[in-house]
C-alpha cells in the first residue's frame, strides 16, 4: 500500500504561476482504464439508443475540448500559462481516447459534426486566447462548466435505469466531470473573471455549447 501510495504521489506534476495571491495548483494526468464485464453490459442487454446518444455526444465534447485547447495553445503555448493548459489538454486526450474506444466497443457512430467541430473548437479556442490569459480561461469556465453540468445529467439517467449495470460507465462519466470541474476552478483561479466582458462572453460560449450538445446527440 505505501508503495502504491508513493507511486500516485509520484504521478504528481506541481505547476507554479505567479508570486502573489494566485494559489499554486497541481494538476494530474490520469490515464484511464476500465472494463466492461463485472456487470454484464453487453449490446444486448442495454438500453442501446441511450447508450448511444451518450456516448456520441461525451466523444463530440471531448474531440471539441481537444480542439477548444489546441487552439488555446497555438496562441499562449509559448507564456507562462502554457503549461497549464498543456496540462489540462493532456487529460482531456485521455477522456477522448476512452470514448474512442468506447465507441468501438458498443458500436456507436460518430456525430456527422465532426469537421465543424474540428473548426469550430480550435478558432473558439484561439480566438478567446487572443483576449489574453483571462480570455482563453474565461473560455475554460464556460465550457468545462457546461460539459460537468451535462455529464451530471448522464448520470443521473443512468442511475434511474440501472445503477448496478451500468457501474463501469458511470464510474468513467464521474471520473471525467471532477476533471472538467477541475479545471473549471483553474480557469476561475487564473481570472477568468478578469476577461473582457466575461458575463457575455460565458453566456455566448454556453449556448454553443448547448446547441452542441443538442445537434450531437442526434446527427
Amino acid at each position: 500500500m505505501e508503495a502504491a501510495v508513493r507511486g500516485l504521489r509520484a504521478g504528481c506534476q506541481r505547476l507554479r504561476y505567479g508570486a502573489g495571491s494566485e494559489r499554486k495548483w497541481s494538476l494530474q494526468s490520469k490515464q484511464t482504464s476500465f472494463r466492461f464485464c463485472s456487470t454484464g453490459m453487453t449490446l444486448d442487454n442495454i438500453n442501446k439508443p441511450a447508450i448511444d446518444r451518450i456516448i456520441r455526444v461525451d466523444h463530440a465534447g471531448e474531440y471539441g475540448a481537444n480542439r477548444i485547447y489546441a487552439g488555446q495553445m497555438a496562441v499562449l503555448g509559448r507564456t507562462p500559462v502554457g503549461p497549464v493548459i498543456q496540462q489540462m489538454w493532456d487529460q482531456e486526450k485521455d477522456h477522448l481516447k476512452k470514448f474512442n474506444e468506447l465507441m468501438v466497443t458498443f458500436r456507436v457512430r460518430p456525430t456527422i459534426l465532426l469537421p465543424f467541430w474540428n473548426v469550430a473548437g480550435f478558432a473558439l479556442g484561439a480566438g478567446t486566447a487572443l483576449l489574453g490569459k483571462e480570455g482563453a480561461m474565461a473560455c475554460t469556465v464556460a465550457v468545462e462548466e457546461s460539459i460537468s453540468d451535462h455529464y451530471n445529467s448522464q448520470i443521473r439517467t443512468l442511475m434511474e435505469e440501472d445503477p448496478e449495470k451500468y457501474k463501469e460507465l458511470l464510474q468513467i462519466i464521474k471520473k471525467f466531470r471532477d476533471d472538467e470541474l477541475e479545471h473549471h476552478d483553474v480557469g476561475l483561479d487564473h481570472n477568468a473573471e478578469l476577461a473582457p466582458a466575461y458575463s457575455l462572453l460565458k453566456t455566448a460560449i454556453q449556448i454553443g455549447c448547448k446547441a452542441a450538445i443538442f445537434l450531437s446527440e442526434r446527427i
